[in-house]
């Protein structure tokens, strides 16, 4: 009976999977490329070691990174016999046993409840500190600390180990490691826990208590890790723990789908596997049952140029469907067009019988939804956002059109980009860059996103403006049950439909401009790979020479610079550098008033932590002001284009009185020397607006 039950498992599968399935019990490694078959090799492995006998269902744990993917693991287990194998998430693996276990790890029998989310926490640690920030920038910080708990950072080497790692810092360093001791502090007196807490408050239970490490390892035999390649140190650590000296370990994960390193995760474990198990089984998964092989052609030669460390164990996939049409690679003039001809596509699709849940846009950035929920929407086609609110519902996007309605009141009758920028600064937001941290930056981008729509209106007034937000926020609200899915790379990762479209495939935004070092760069190639790889039957991939009609031309995506061009090869390749161009500065920024390692985009602008002293020229910054209204209203262009508001505060304190010294300023570079710099250092000495010959005038509405 047994032999029966091993080859009713077995059955089906290609010979890599039962190779997989039926390698010797101790360290195994499945490297499972995008559509391989990855999670049937699983949980049939669980399956086969079942029915041989090797180990009973409930001496299994299988442990995975999200309720979705423990969920369909169980459900597969069930109907071949391996029904009582426990499939859950590190969280819910680590709780369990901390509630079984609190009297001998916590001195109680109760678990401290655990913390929805570290931002209430952040936020009274920093007041504690006096420090005072928004609700983003203590997200922001919350997450780093996250990233340093998940890499078993400890807050007294939190700034030196960000730093050595890259990290985007929310803030000055220093300043995020105290919050992070007050925050440790006031969750001990508090008596709550966050999820980190549990993973080690568990392992170090295992750690310590010979008892507990003997009854868990007693209880748990063959371990299975799904995703290896998404583990952190923290993770890896617990799982360590729960192995002590043994070895029946399967481990699945694709080095190329490496994508969350920013949390803390780290395809290291994966790729050291043999090395710190030299006896391992390595099997890999090559043959692709999800897309046509026209799809896994373009798949293999994106992740076939990866450099790196994850480049080692890239897999070659075989396409093992039937010919499919070849990817479409299309160029347009500007956004606008780009989302138009994305929704007329989808509304076509569906016209012909491809259902509307089958089709996904994916895109980089949350921020490009609205062109595409507004394109889509405009076409009559139903959407539902993946792992983020509606453009129009997102907070920041609330509070900006709030102000914006506002100012309707003592708006003047023209310069639309102005006064919009006018009012969203009034709450807040800045012109001169994204800030540091994740959240803060998502949160810019959308509100920037309200200023280029602005930019596309520019004939309304702000009345008029406001009244054309509602019209869009209204028409998105329609209730769908089945829709075209809206979601950024991040969130499309696990997931597949029919037909994909990849949009707003340009340099900045893929890889984006946050990407500086060749391991982030490296990344985004991978986060393009996995969304080639969700698509099955069909995929498009896009992008626009401009932003707006005749606006600053793009490039496409390095990645598939040649693909994207087409005809026009001088596109794929990277501009020159012009003549005279300053060379991009080296080393950190340093504050010249506290001596500071700067972060921050406004500090760095300024060449100065934000909350340094000050010892701006009052009169001379507005008359800086006055002559950048001058300079935007004769050129058409907004204020913050000439220079932004960081910029003229540096003039004001530094009040430069060469070019060469102006142009040591963050902000001023070459072109702007030649259009603004006579008149810039002629008001740093004295000159008022009406002062200007009209020559240096000239210069800068001419330039």
């Amino acid at each position: 009976m047994t032999g029966n039950r091993v080859e009713q498992v077995l059955a089906g599968l290609d010979d890599e999977q039962r190779a997989a399935v039926s390698a010797p019990a101790g360290p195994v490694c499945i490297l499972a490329g995008a559509g391989t078959g990855k999670t049937r090799a699983v949980t049939h492995r669980i399956a086969y070691r079942v029915a041989k006998g090797d180990v009973r269902p409930q001496h299994v744990l299988a442990v995975t990174f999200t309720q979705r993917a423990a969920g369909e693991l169980r459900d597969r287990l069930r109907p071949l016999g391996a029904d009582g194998a426990q499939a859950r998430t590190f969280h819910s693996a680590a709780l369990r046993q901390l509630r079984y276990f609190s009297s001998r790890l916590l001195g109680s029998r109760e678990v401290p409840e655990l913390m929805d989310s570290k931002a209430k926490f952040v936020g009274i640690a920093a007041a504690r500190l006096g420090l005072a920030f928004s609700r983003t920038k203590l997200r922001d910080i919350a997450g780093e600390i996250e990233w340093a708990k998940s890499s078993l950072v400890e807050p007294d080497t939190y700034q030196a180990m960000a730093l050595r790692a890259g990290r985007d810092i929310p803030g000055d360093a220093a300043e995020v490691a105290k919050i992070y001791t007050a925050y440790e502090e006031g969750k001990q007196r508090a008596g709550v826990i966050d999820f980190e807490d549990m993973l080690l408050y568990t392992a170090r239970g295992i750690e310590e208590h010979d008892d507990i490490a003997q009854q868990i390892r007693a209880q748990y035999r063959l371990f299975v890790v799904d995703e290896y390649q998404d583990v952190n140190p923290l993770q890896q650590r617990l799982l360590d723990a729960w192995l002590g000296d043994r070895d029946d370990l399967t481990v699945v994960g694709d080095a190329a789908q490496t994508i969350y390193s920013f949390t803390g995760a780290t395809a290291d474990y994966l790729l050291d596997f043999t090395r710190v198990h030299r006896e391992a089984t390595v099997v890999r998964l090559v043959r692709d049952y999800r897309s046509t092989p026209q799809i896994v052609g373009l798949a293999n030669e994106t992740i076939g140029a990866a450099t790196g460390a994850q480049a080692r164990l890239r897999l070659k996939l075989i396409g093992q469907r039937p010919d499919g049409p070849p990817p479409q690679t299309l160029t347009f003039d500007d956004e606008h067009a780009e989302a138009a001809a994305v929704a007329a596509r989808c509304a076509e699709l569906i016209a012909r019988g491809v259902p509307a849940g089958q089709i996904a846009v994916l895109f980089r950035a949350n921020a490009q939804s609205e062109a595409y929920e507004a394109a889509l929407s405009d076409a009559g086609v139903p959407t539902v956002v993946q792992g983020a609110a509606r453009f129009f519902d997102r907070p920041e996007v609330r509070q900006a059109v709030v102000a914006l309605r506002a100012a309707t009141r003592t708006a003047p009758a023209e310069g639309l980009v102005d006064t919009v920028t006018e009012a969203l600064e009034a709450v807040g937001w800045r012109p001169q860059g994204a800030p540091g941290g994740g959240q803060a930056r998502e949160k810019w981008e959308a509100v920037a996103a309200l200023v280029r729509l602005a930019e596309e209106h520019a004939h309304l007034d702000l009345p008029g403006f406001v009244d054309e937000l509602a019209r869009r926020a209204a028409v998105q609200h329609v209730p769908t049950v089945d829709g075209v899915t809206l979601a950024s790379l991040h969130a499309a990762k696990g997931l597949e439909w029919d037909a994909v479209f990849l949009v707003g495939l340009v340099e900045g935004t893929l890889p984006t401009t946050y990407a500086r070092t060749s391991a982030q760069v490296e990344e985004e190639r991978r986060l393009l790979y996995v969304g080639i790889t969700r698509a099955r039957h069909s995929l498009w991939l896009s992008w626009s020479l401009s932003r707006l009609p005749g606006g600053r031309p793009r490039r496409p995506c390095r990645f598939l610079a040649e693909r994207l061009a087409g005809d026009r090869p001088e596109l794929a390749k990277p501009p020159a550098a012009k003549p005279g161009k300053k060379a991009p500065k080296s080393g950190p920024i340093i504050c010249r008033i506290c001596g500071k390692t700067l972060i921050d985009a406004e500090a760095r602008k300024l060449g100065r932590c934000v909350d340094c002293p000050s010892n701006i020229d009052e009169e001379l910054y507005e008359r800086l002001v006055e002559w950048r209204l001058a300079v935007a209203r004769a050129t058409a262009l907004p204020a913050y284009t000439v220079f932004t508001n960081a910029t003229l505060t540096a003039i004001a304190e530094l009040r430069p009185e060469e070019i060469s010294s102006l142009a040591k300023i963050a902000g001023v570079g070459p072109s702007k020397i030649t259009k603004y710099g006579e008149a810039v250092l002629a008001l740093v000495g004295g000159a008022s607006v009406d002062d200007l010959s009209a020559e240096q005038m000239n210069s800068a509405t001419t330039s």
